[in-house]
C-alpha cells in the first residue's frame, strides 16, 4: 500500500473526477494524468487527442494551454514534449508501445523528446542519430545521460544577426590593433602586408553589412 501524501495536483484532479461521470472523456483523461509518472505515454496519447479534437472546448476552456495548466495542472512545456513525445515514438518507434517490447518501460518523455529534435530540429546525422538512439532507448540510459550525449552531438546553432556583427567586430578591433603593430615593424615582407590588408577590408565590409542587416530587423 501507498501511504506517501497526496500533491497538491492530485488532490485538485481527483476533486475533479468525483464531479465527472467515470468513462467519459474528460474523466479519462484525469485519471490518466493522476497516474502520470508511471504511464506518461497514455497521458500523451490522451493530450495529443484532446488538443487535436479541441476537447477543452467543451470543458470550459479557452485553450488547450489553459486547459493543462488549470485542469490538469501540467506547464505548457510538458504537455507540449508530452505531446510531441508520444506523436514522435508512435511514428519512430512504435514497437515500445507494445507489449512485446523488450524495455521495462518506455524511456523518459523527455529523452523521446530529445531524440525528435535531433530528427526534426536539429539535423543530425544518421551516424549520430543512432548513436543517441542507442543511448535512449536500446541502453535504457538514465535522461541526464541522454541530455549529455545530445549536447555533445548537436550541431553547433548558426550565429544570429547581432551575435554575428559581435563576431565581426571583435574580429575587425583585433584586426586593426594588429595592423597597427604590424605598421611599426620593418621587416616584415610586402606580401604580409597585403594579406593583413585584404583581410581587414573584408572584416571592415562584413562588419557594415552585419550592422546593416541589424539595423534592418529592428526596424
Amino acid at each position: 500500500m501507498n501511504d506517501a501524501p497526496k500533491t497538491a495536483a492530485e488532490s485538485h484532479i481527483e476533486t475533479l473526477m468525483e464531479q465527472l461521470e467515470p468513462g467519459s472523456d474528460r474523466y479519462r483523461v484525469l485519471d490518466v494524468a493522476r497516474r502520470f509518472k508511471s504511464s506518461w505515454v497514455e497521458l500523451g496519447e490522451e493530450l495529443l487527442r484532446v488538443n487535436q479534437g479541441s476537447l477543452y472546448q467543451h470543458w470550459g476552456y479557452a485553450s488547450f494551454e489553459e486547459y493543462c495548466q488549470k485542469e490538469i495542472r501540467i506547464r505548457k512545456p510538458t504537455a507540449q514534449k508530452l505531446t510531441r513525445a508520444y506523436r514522435f515514438i508512435s511514428k519512430e518507434e512504435p514497437q515500445l508501445l507494445t507489449e512485446k517490447s523488450p524495455l521495462t518501460s518506455v524511456p523518459d518523455y523527455r529523452s523521446i523528446d530529445l531524440l525528435r529534435q535531433a530528427r526534426e530540429e536539429h539535423e543530425f546525422s544518421e551516424e549520430d542519430y543512432a548513436t543517441l538512439r542507442q543511448t535512449v532507448i536500446d541502453q535504457e540510459r538514465s535522461h541526464p545521460t541522454a541530455v549529455k550525449c545530445f549536447k555533445s552531438l548537436a550541431p553547433e546553432p548558426e550565429p544570429d544577426g547581432k551575435e554575428r556583427l559581435r563576431l565581426y567586430k571583435k574580429a575587425l578591433s583585433a584586426a586593426r590593433r594588429l595592423s597597427d603593430a604590424v605598421e611599426q615593424m620593418n621587416d616584415v615582407p610586402p606580401g604580409h602586408r597585403d594579406v593583413l590588408y585584404d583581410i581587414l577590408k573584408w572584416l571592415d565590409a562584413e562588419t557594415a553589412s552585419a550592422t546593416e542587416d541589424v539595423s534592418s530587423d529592428n526596424g
